[in-house]
């Protein structure tokens, strides 16, 4: 297993480019099983869990061809659609290709999602299961796993009790092949969501309201072929500009899109960080020091969760003393115990709210990254301590961020990946 070794308080300065959307790609790949015509997309980013994506997408029976910088999609007939047990259970998104197959072959059989520490088991599939049952098929379970079949779907009126991203884009590619109107109410807004709806649209689907609380599809008998570049990753851009003000750095994050972080400009103006944007990057700026801030993780356009963790230890930096407030997992903050292990001053109020209290002066530290975000903010942290920093399961963080170590050594940080093998 590789780990990176981080030496920090080293400058950083110059500039960073976003990649493709890691929670948009991981869509539009299943999404491509709709279809029996070729689908080219662009912009994927090159990171562990699209590579586990496409692995799925083969073992399924479909092809693929690399080509430039687009991947070509062809799924005209399946070996099977039984999902693998070995491949669904590392990574959650597997789940996104039932749906489609269960549109267009009529069932499917699955295990249950795998993925990282708030991503296991702890994370029911009620929404999935409810809403394909709506939609008229049936299900059986055993051992784990799930039997989904289906002669016909038809629509329906589904209402979410929890807003789900990965629920409401599933249901919303599952009804464009079903007889008739479906409407989904208490959707997810998240700009992915009405990218993706944007993309089946451009196929031939029928769907009307991706982006606000309620989302319509007329079904229809075909979904064709078409081409879709992947939008810049809002949660990398966020990331990267927490890393700036937290390591007090000129930084401009290219390639990006502003609007996607505005909950993130707004509390940056609160707090004091410097930045100045535009229509696709953002710069940001020294700052003489950082004013304390709560936040609380909503729903999009709310503050999103994949950005608790490097917002901590940005707090770990503010003068005083602010309260994180997770309402999207129950298990997300455990990961600040690494943090107060660095120095920082934390107190765990409940499993849902910390307070920290800075600035703090952090200290290199053996760790384990143990989920995407989390690693992140390890990153983070280990770029604004003194000494040296030891990150264990970086698999993790490259499930989410392309080739990090190389990026972050062009803005001059001392870091490298060392294979423990």
């Amino acid at each position: 297993m590789a780990k990176f070794i981080i030496k920090g308080q080293k400058p950083l300065k110059g500039d960073i480019k976003v990649g493709g959307a890691k929670n948009l790609a991981l869509k539009v790949i299943p999404a491509t099983v709709l279809t029996s015509e070729s689908v080219i997309v662009s912009n994927l980013p090159r990171i562990e869990d699209i590579d586990k994506s496409l692995q799925m997408f083969s073992e399924l029976g479909f092809s693929f061809e690399k080509k430039g910088s687009s991947i070509i999609f062809s799924a005209r007939r399946p070996k099977t659609t039984d999902l693998p047990a070995k491949l669904a259970d590392k990574f959650r998104t597997s789940i996104m290709f039932v749906g489609p197959l269960l549109a267009r072959f009529k069932e499917v059989r699955f295990p249950h999602p795998g993925g990282c520490v708030i991503g296991a088991g702890g994370r029911p599939i009620d929404l999935f299961l409810d809403g394909f049952s709506a939609l008229g098929a049936e299900i059986k379970i055993e051992d784990r796993f799930y039997f989904i079949k289906a002669k016909k779907l038809k629509g329906c009126d589904f209402f979410f009790p929890k807003i789900s991203v990965t629920g409401t884009e599933s249901l919303m590619m599952t009804a464009c092949l079903a007889e008739g109107k479906t409407v989904l109410r208490n959707c997810a807004m998240e700009p992915e969501i009405k990218c993706l709806a944007d993309f089946l649209n451009s196929c031939g689907a029928k769907i009307s309201g991706a982006g606000t609380s309620t989302i319509t599809i007329i079904g229809v008998k075909k979904i064709k072929g078409g081409t879709i570049k992947i939008i810049p990753d809002r949660i990398e851009t966020g990331s990267f500009a927490i890393m700036a003000a937290a390591t007090n750095s000129e930084i401009t994050i290219k390639n990006c899109n502003p609007e996607h972080v505005s909950i993130l400009l707004a509390v940056f103006k609160k707090i004091g960080v410097n930045f100045d944007i535009g229509r696709n990057w953002i710069k940001i700026k020294k700052s003489s020091s950082l004013k304390p801030y709560n936040i609380q993780t909503h729903e999009y356009p709310g503050f999103p969760t994949d950005l608790q963790s490097p917002y901590a230890v940005l707090m770990t930096q503010a003068k005083g003393a602010s309260l994180i407030h997770e309402t999207i997992y129950d298990r997300r903050l455990i990961w600040t115990d690494m943090l107060s292990q660095m120095g920082a001053s934390i107190v765990m109020c409940d499993p849902h709210r910390v307070v920290i209290t800075g600035p703090s002066k952090l200290y290199g530290k053996k760790l384990i990254s143990p989920d995407i975000r989390a690693g992140i903010g390890l990153v983070i942290a280990a770029l604004i301590a003194k000494g040296r920093t030891e990150i264990d399961n970086i698999y993790q963080i490259d499930r989410g961020y392309e080739k990090l170590d190389e990026r972050l050594r062009k803005l001059g940080a001392d870091i490298i990946r060392v294979d423990n093998n």
